[in-house]
């Protein structure tokens, strides 16, 4: 098994995963500049076999009740493949494979696998959870770090939602959908036609973060990074909005960061001729 971290360049952008710590991103840099906020738990970690909170670390499935460990008191948060070491199984020059086997105490058998792809002007993030037995509900998505400041310029966010869900006093959503309202958030956003957030840093870079799913989590109460996170289904979703994972059926999602300097790059000195 492979541990060691794994960097992929196309043009100017570099990638870096960390297959040892959750299978994070743990640099993503355009022309040498990092996009995403450093350290152990920050980058971007894929969030699997469920996004955000389950409230009370519980969810049924049937007539079956599961407890998860409460990870975020009084609630289990983001899954466990965060904090597991995965297997690299194929890397070339732009694309690499990592895979994650589910173990206890999730109470079902399964693999993830995600695929990162880098092009000049995008990356791509694919995650697959299957089964290795019966079908389970299971959600995936991603919790990128971005740094609120490249330079001197601080990001701005933008994107038209269809609705938000009502967060309560837990955090988590009481299923009632409402107007989009001003930041700060650390809310859920509905987006049927896909996930679109433009994140801007003026004078420095534009990137839009984009996703066939309809569920994004837009966080944005600290001062040093803003997190733009795509899914499969809101916060607590095993319980509200349960997506299957079966033996013919597995959950595929992927998401895909595009982007556009909006600086040129620095003149190359061109010897004076005699």
């Amino acid at each position: 098994m492979t541990t060691q971290e794994t960097t992929l360049t196309a043009g100017d952008a570099e990638v870096t995963v960390a297959p040892a710590n959750g299978c994070r991103v743990s640099s993503l840099k355009i022309a040498g500049t990092e996009l995403l906020r450093q350290g152990e738990k920050y980058g971007c970690f894929p969030m699997v076999p469920w996004c955000g909170r389950i409230r009370d670390g519980r969810f049924r499935d049937g007539g079956h009740t599961h407890q998860m460990p409460l990870n975020s008191p009084p609630h289990a948060i983001h899954g466990f493949a965060r904090s597991a070491e995965w297997t690299t199984a194929r890397v070339t020059d732009t694309e690499a494979v990592f895979t994650y086997d589910l173990t206890e105490p999730w109470p079902y058998p399964g693999r993830v696998t995600q695929i990162v792809s880098l092009t000049e002007d995008a990356l791509t993030l694919t995650l697959g959870v299957e089964t290795y037995g019966d079908s389970f509900p299971a959600q995936a998505g991603w919790h990128p770090w971005f740094n609120r400041r490249l330079g001197d310029s601080s990001v701005e966010i933008a994107f038209d939602a269809a609705w938000q869900e009502e967060r309560g006093a837990d955090h988590l959503p009481t299923g009632k959908r409402i107007d989009v309202q001003p930041q700060p958030w650390d809310d859920c956003f509905g987006m049927p036609d896909g996930v679109d957030v433009t994140l801007t840093w003026p004078g420095e870079i534009e990137v839009k973060v984009a996703s066939r799913e309809q569920w994004v989590v837009v966080y944005d109460e600290q001062e040093a990074a803003v997190c733009v996170e795509p899914q499969t289904g809101p916060p607590n979703g095993l319980n509200t909005a349960p997506r299957l994972v079966t033996p013919v059926e597995p959950i595929e999602a992927s998401t895909t960061w595009s982007w556009r300097r909006l600086k040129d790059p620095a003149p190359q000195t061109q010897a004076l001729s005699s």
